[in-house]
């Protein structure tokens, strides 16, 4: 059974940086594109970074492209994403998700599992 296990959300000030994990279990990550998506009330959820299965290929949402990283763990059972210089418009609940497939898609309809989020808020 997969299973996606976020943490690392908080409130913080603009300017401050976090750094979100998802520990994944029951499937083999270096098969796997994983990804970062964010959802805020009323709205979709929507791309912000992902990673493909031998974590060669990341891939950013424009707006956080010189700030957040995301990478995988030697051992590939652990994604995260580095957020630095945080904004408020990067507050929402932040998704892992998990795609059955290589290539990453920033497509959040393409990945089968998701994690319960993390909630991140940033104040100006």
């Amino acid at each position: 059974q997969v299973q996606l296990v976020e943490s690392g959300g908080g409130s913080v000030q603009a300017g401050d940086s976090l750094r979100l994990s998802c520990v994944a279990s029951g499937v083999l990550l270096s098969d796997t594109a994983m990804g970062w998506f964010r959802q805020t009330p009323g709205k979709e959820r929507e791309f912000v970074a992902t990673i493909s299965g031998n974590g060669n290929l990341p891939n950013y949402w424009d707006s956080v492209k010189d700030r957040f990283t995301i990478f995988r763990d030697g051992a590939k059972t652990t994604i995260y994403l580095q957020m630095n210089d945080l904004k408020p418009e990067d507050t929402g609940v932040y998704y892992c998700g998990l795609r059955m497939a290589w290539n990453p898609s920033s497509e959040p309809s393409d990945y089968s599992y998701w994690g319960q989020g993390t909630q991140v808020i940033v104040s100006s």
